[in-house]
């Protein structure tokens, strides 16, 4: 007999898919078991449930008529119990509307009186974990799946925090979780051999969800397993305590392929792949998966698997929907008006114009008509493959020969760990050699606020800022804030390294905010966000953080045309006329990062003056109308070149 399985990821931004997940997916699905996957609002999902239930307790009453074309104010209902969604749901169309009513009553009260907790609908329930700071929200998880599953020995809490966080999280859940990669068979189920981490992964999953991971379209996947080292900022050694060496990636690249269908790109998630005594044949994998240097990807026809997998029953919730969207798509491609109102009419035909509307019959009888559109309108244009090795490698394992082998498959970017700046050396024979094997693009993850200096992270950027300049490269680096992976500020961001304090935390997250957390090549852009030398990098990180946010307004404001009295010029003139004693009462409470009235009141003379930047949200004033800065940005804006034009206007404003 088939389960009911329930997969649950927290509702935390993600950048990848939950491949733990994915692979369990394809474990139940092989067992026959029926399978889904949520993230989103957990409000939602019930809601969902028992609007899904309703639907088919009205359809049992009376099949007549459609219920599925009130799915969304029947979901309206239950969820506020308002009566204008109530009203737009039409029971009065039923000969049987004094049962409708009833039930739609039924199912209301079901909701709001939280029934639905002494009815559990799922026989086993697999929540993933990810960082340690995404404590509160896990937990909220973890607590909702234990209202969800029939027993609580079938729930499963695994993946990063639950590996780290073992202890503290059956202390408050009372849930054990499990620790480590799904590398052992029974794990799941006694008697079955399956190793879930040898699995292909399920794709279909992530078309049964709203939110979207921003990196798609590519395999994922591991060659090799744990590290040979033992850093004390990572993980892994927790995580994958042995390093194993070979993974073979063909029969599972292939198997997603054949399922799936083909993918652009490839992201292996090795944490130190060049330690492996097969790195060559692990790039002889790769090149036969089809990433060979210049091999371009040409997507596929994405509906024909979208409906073969729907004849197949793979997935019909995810399957209905994407086949769904793709049919809307085509729709809004399509520019010549008779053939889109062809289609408008085929898709009323066969109920495809709403979500809620869409049955599986129904998109599998419309093939004939939608799949000679889908192969005139497919995507015709390819583009080139990539590599990605995106935990980074490890420079201190270079040699002329893995970079040779590196150089064979189309790696990009490189990724190439440079945690401290201890590493500069071996980082920079890294580089060179990479360079001298023609590749160009590099990329890595900078740590800062473990035991570094904030000059540190100043002279890692400066140095690859020089080394693109000197070889004609593009390295993207990535500042990356270190978080404690247990211990008292696990379960937070609220760490401060020893050389840190909160005001540069800001700082330095406020310099790369214009560019989402990435800074590449150009060293003009590089002198202007982080300074044009040691100094000129500390005195930003003790700039206001608006100031820092809008630069160029406040430095516009220090124009002797304008003369303002809140501006850079001034914040400098008030912080460099502050002697020993005035500065350190100061950047006691501006490292704080909370200065505010009272600290403004108890201070006087010059220190006052300095803390006035601080206390003030000048951010707020900007953004509403009615401040002067508000009407001063508005005169920016519009030309922040001509200062005198400005001058005039300003001198005209009415405040």
């Amino acid at each position: 007999m088939s389960r009911n399985i329930l997969l649950l990821e927290p509702n935390y931004k993600n950048k990848y898919p939950p491949i733990g997940l994915m692979k369990i997916a394809t474990y139940y699905r092989n067992q026959g078991d029926n399978v889904v996957f949520y993230k989103g609002d957990l409000k939602v999902f019930i809601i969902n449930q028992i609007t899904q239930s309703c639907i088919n307790k009205l359809i049992e009453i009376d099949n007549s008529i459609n219920w599925n074309e009130y799915k969304v104010s029947i979901f309206e209902y239950i969820r506020t119990r308002k009566k204008q969604h109530y009203q737009k749901i039409e029971t009065d169309l039923s000969n049987y509307q004094i049962l409708i009513d009833l039930w739609l009553n039924y199912y209301k009260n079901f909701y709001f009186k939280k029934e639905y907790l002494k009815f559990p609908q799922w026989d086993r329930v697999c929540v993933t974990t990810l960082f340690t700071f995404y404590w509160d929200i896990t937990i909220e998880t973890i607590e909702f799946a234990k209202t969800q599953v029939k027993d609580l020995n079938n729930l499963l809490v695994g993946g990063i925090m639950s590996t780290i966080l073992a202890d503290d999280i059956e202390a408050v859940t009372g849930i054990k979780p499990y620790k480590g990669t799904l590398c052992l068979p029974e794990i799941l189920d006694k008697g079955n051999d399956e190793i879930i981490d040898e699995l292909p992964l399920d794709y279909s999953i992530l078309d049964e969800i709203d939110y979207k991971y921003p990196e798609t379209n590519a395999f994922y996947g591991y060659t090799t397993r744990g590290c040979i080292r033992n850093c004390p900022f990572c993980a892994v050694p927790t995580l994958e305590p042995n390093y194993e060496d070979y993974i073979p990636l063909k029969p599972r690249i292939d198997g997603i392929r054949e399922k799936f269908g083909d993918q652009k790109d490839l992201l292996l998630m090795d944490n130190n792949v060049l330690a492996s005594e097969n790195f060559s044949k692990i790039i002889d994998d790769i090149k036969s998966c089809g990433f060979t240097l210049g091999s371009k990807f040409t997507e596929p026809n994405l509906f024909e698997i979208s409906i073969k997998n729907l004849r197949n029953s793979l997935n019909d919730n995810a399957y209905i929907r994407k086949t769904y969207f793709l049919i809307k798509d085509l729709s809004n491609k399509v520019k010549v008006l008779d053939a889109k109102q062809d289609i408008y009419k085929k898709r009323k035909e066969y109920g495809l114009l709403k979500l809620e509307t869409c049955t599986k019959d129904n998109l599998i009888n419309s093939y004939d008509y939608f799949a000679p559109l889908f192969e005139k309108y497919k995507n015709k244009v390819s583009s080139l493959r990539h590599v990605d090795f995106n935990q980074g490698v490890d420079s201190r394992l270079f040699t002329y020969e893995k970079v040779r082998l590196l150089s064979d498959i189309p790696v990009r970017p490189l990724r190439i760990a440079f945690d401290s700046i201890k590493e500069l050396r071996n980082y920079e024979k890294a580089i060179r050699l990479s360079v001298d094997s023609g590749i160009k693009d590099f990329s890595n993850y900078l740590l800062y606020n473990f035991k570094d200096k904030p000059i540190d992270l100043y002279q890692r950027l400066k140095f690859n800022i020089e080394l693109c300049e000197e070889l004609n490269i593009s390295i993207y680096s990535f500042p990356m804030k270190y978080h404690p992976i247990n211990g008292k500020f696990s379960h937070n961001r609220d760490y401060i390294g020893k050389h840190w304090n909160r005001k540069y935390i800001r700082a330095v997250q406020a310099i790369v905010n214009s560019t989402k957390g990435k800074i590449g090549r150009g060293k003009s852009f590089f002198y202007k966000a982080f300074g044009n030398c040691e100094e000129e990098f500390y005195e930003l990180l003790e700039m206001p953080e608006t100031f820092i946010l809008y630069r160029f307004f406040f430095e516009w404001l220090s124009n002797e045309e304008i003369k303002f009295p809140i501006s850079t010029m001034r914040w400098k003139e008030c912080f460099y006329s502050l002697n020993d004693y005035e500065k350190n009462e100061a950047l006691i409470l501006i490292h704080s990062n909370k200065v505010d009235k009272v600290d403004l009141k108890n201070s006087k003379g010059k220190v006052q003056e300095l803390l006035s930047f601080y206390s003030t949200n000048y951010r707020k004033e900007i953004i509403t109308p009615g401040y002067e800065l508000y009407e001063l940005k508005k005169l920016y804006d519009e030309n922040p070149i001509f200062i005198l034009k400005g001058r005039k206007k300003m001198n005209n404003l009415k405040f």
